[in-house]
């Protein structure tokens, strides 16, 4: 008989986790004890864009339902919507409850749940400092009652500090005995989502990629769902659903930072045409930003730091952001004992060296 776990153990446990994949199947292995589901989607999330990265890990769905689901928030569903719960005041959600019991008024429900012995649907989003780190899904099928209020505040309960421990994953190194892919890859997916053409470059990116949902293809490529949610996000951009970017980093199997950022083409008469997604290497401007806010730096020790990166003094830096000398050497102190350096040389290497080959170090 399973041992209902409670809150603090569970986050806990996570907090031993040595990867993201390691934390999604943790949380997969111990959560039902204490918010019983019968099928699961963790999402990893960039933090700027609030799009899906690596990793994926699905409980009880199917690749391609995982692909057919994410249509759905970006071209149909008006409830819950992810990109409205990370503004929320409470970034959880079930749609039994959001619904007032009329589930019919969603159309995830209607043309995706229902079809599949679905009844409710609890949502979450993983976020700390106001920003997403992971998405959660979980399912309830026909039979078992609705989500209820205890079990969404148990949920709401793990979503800071387990989306403070994605965020602290950026800190781990590169396998420094494997060298990242170099050049651009390119793919071509047509207006229906298909994927029609791809580069030599994209093609041996993609064999980078961590395990995850993926969808084959035509072309006998298989395409994990963050990079095709892309080429989504896009099209969804250029019909006005959506605002902001089609643009991720993601790291390859050997930890080495890509970005994959997309953009919908326009035809003729301007007809939306084919989507083209990039895979490069990130540079080190891309990834800076995730390596400091997994130290926790706080924006006045951002501000700090990005100078004595500049080289600068403590007295330019204390004239340029206002501060007093002793002031900005009680927050280089804070920054070293952060980051566990004790000199400007070891913080610059830290931040802006260590997670690069050597080509792309500055």
């Amino acid at each position: 008989m399973s041992t209902v776990i409670g809150r603090e153990e569970l986050i806990s446990r996570v907090g031993r986790a040595e990867s993201a994949q390691t934390l999604f199947s943790t949380l997969a292995a111990q959560l039902r004890t204490a918010v019983p589901y019968d099928a699961a989607v963790w999402r990893a999330t960039d933090p700027e864009t609030g799009m899906m990265t690596s990793p994926i890990v699905a409980e009880n769905i199917d690749d391609r339902s995982c692909a057919v689901y994410w249509q759905y928030e970006l071209f149909g569903e008006k409830i819950n919507l992810f990109r409205d719960l990370v503004r929320a005041p409470v970034p959880v959600a079930g749609l039994w409850e959001s619904t007032g019991g009329e589930l019919n008024r969603s159309t995830l429900y209607k043309g995706f749940l229902a079809p599949r012995g679905v009844h409710d649907e609890l949502r979450a989003v993983l976020r700390v400092d106001g920003r997403p780190h992971g998405y959660v899904s979980l399912f309830r099928l026909a039979g078992r009652p609705p989500f209820s209020a205890v079990e969404r505040r148990f949920i709401e309960g793990l979503a800071t500090p387990i989306a403070r421990r994605l965020r602290s994953y950026a800190k781990q190194r590169p396998d420094r005995a494997t060298e990242g892919l170099s050049g651009t890859g390119l793919l071509l997916f047509g207006t229906d989502g298909a994927l029609i053409s791809a580069n030599d470059e994209a093609r041996r990116h993609l064999e980078e990629m961590p395990e995850g949902p993926t969808a084959v293809t035509g072309l006998g490529i298989r395409i994990p769902l963050w990079v095709h949610n892309t080429a989504m996000r896009a099209r969804a951009i250029a019909e006005e659903r959506e605002h902001g970017t089609a643009r991720i980093r993601m790291r390859s199997r050997t930890g080495h930072w890509l970005i994959c950022h997309a953009s919908c083409l326009r035809e003729g008469e301007g007809r939306l045409g084919v989507s083209a997604v990039v895979i490069e290497r990130a540079p080190v401007s891309e990834v800076t930003p995730l390596i400091v806010q997994a130290y926790e730096l706080s924006d006045r020790e951002l501000e700090v730091t990005r100078r004595v990166a500049r080289g600068l003094p403590t007295g330019r830096i204390a004239e340029e952001l206002h501060l007093s000398p002793h002031t900005v050497r009680d927050h280089i102190k804070a920054i070293f004992a952060k980051l566990n350096v004790s000199s400007r040389g070891e913080l610059v290497g830290k931040l802006f060296t260590e997670y690069y080959e050597p080509e792309q170090r500055v």
